[in-house]
């Protein structure tokens, strides 16, 4: 999930309940929620570099562990180092606020780390769970990199009633608290997952009853929009094809001759020159329905992956590319990955 996202989540936990626990809370719940995107400070040389690193080992079940771990000891050691004892000129708020309580402040780090890495394994994109022991991406399929609905459910949650609270202070009213639209935006998240988990489950069954180019499927993705619960991407794969297309959950039906299809190319040399190329190995690696194009130059072949579990059924938009040039031997002599199939100069 995109880092609005797993920022307003940190929030919500927090004013949900969690701020009352220990002294900290919300600042673990907010940075805790960030934390294991730490990894892009060693995953940003380059394009495969990123594919390499990124959701690794910090969105791992002993990564987060590690860092929720490292975390609670930092806010610990500042929270004796700094005590914050100055007494209050306001001795109601002063008896509310939380002492520290370290066995509270390790589980909403925990709580907060754990937040980042479920979150980011509901998505496409996937995170590899079991590092450094298993290298295998894992991916629930149901919610977007960006989910509009949730995005929308946060801001309100959490927006509302710290409107009501500002009108309030200037008419002297009594100030409502945050608790109740924190609770509301982390309720609506369990509910889109499983409404988008309903969909998902639906949209694979309709697509499985059908052949794709007089084929049985051997594989068949679908993954979300970032709109609608709805509205999906099929991906249905054949031994000689991939089948891309539309699909609305509340259809009674799909239609695969709406499909657009990528025939898969014939096993070449060129091609698994480049599957051996340091870009071609870590996108190979990635990729759930990856489609090739080999095309031949003057001076050689250049190979194209893609992943089309990131491309539109009726876009020209094909995403996450990753293209190898080699020359007349079959070396390699530029390489480059670009997560919307364009090159960056």
């Amino acid at each position: 999930m995109d880092n609005i996202t797993h920022t307003l989540t940190g929030l919500a936990l927090s004013q949900a309940g969690l701020n009352r626990k220990t002294r900290f809370a919300t600042l673990a719940l907010v940075v805790g929620a960030n934390l294991p995107d730490l990894d892009l400070l060693w995953s940003n040389g380059g394009g495969a570099n990123y594919l390499k690193y990124h959701r690794g080992i910090t969105h791992s079940v002993l990564g987060v562990a590690v860092l929720g771990a490292a975390l609670a000891g930092l806010l610990y050691y500042l929270g004796r180092r700094f005590p914050g004892t100055k007494p209050m000129a306001n001795k109601a708020e002063n008896s509310t606020r939380p002492p520290l309580d370290v066995r509270w402040l390790f589980g909403v780090c925990w709580i907060a780390t754990g937040s980042h890495m479920l979150m980011d394994f509901t998505n496409a994109y996937g995170v590899r769970l079991f590092l450094p022991f298993s290298d295998r991406w894992y991916a629930l399929d149901i919610m977007p990199i960006i989910d509009l609905p949730l995005l929308l459910a946060l801001i309100l949650g959490l927006g509302i009633p710290a409107l009501l609270r500002v009108i309030s202070e200037e008419v002297g009213a009594r100030k409502p608290a945050y608790q109740r639209g924190a609770i509301f935006s982390l309720a609506f998240l369990v509910l889109l997952w499983g409404l988008r988990g309903f969909a998902h489950g639906r949209v694979l069954g309709m697509m499985d009853g059908h052949t794709y180019g007089d084929e049985n499927p051997v594989d068949l993705g679908a993954f979300p929009t970032f709109v609608s619960p709805f509205a999906w991407t099929g991906v249905a794969e054949t031994g000689s094809s991939f089948h891309l297309l539309s699909v609305n959950a509340l259809a009674g039906d799909v239609d695969p001759s709406q499909s657009r299809d990528f025939p898969k190319p014939e096993p070449s040399p060129p091609l698994e020159a480049a599957l051996k190329s340091r870009t071609g190995t870590v996108f190979a690696h990635f990729a759930r329905f990856l489609w090739a194009q080999v095309e031949e130059t003057d001076d050689g072949d250049v190979v194209t992956l893609r992943d089309l579990r990131f491309a539109s059924p009726t876009q020209d938009r094909l995403g996450f590319a990753a293209r190898i040039t080699l020359d007349k031997n079959l070396r390699v002599v530029s390489e480059w990955f670009s997560f919307t199939g364009q090159r960056r100069n």
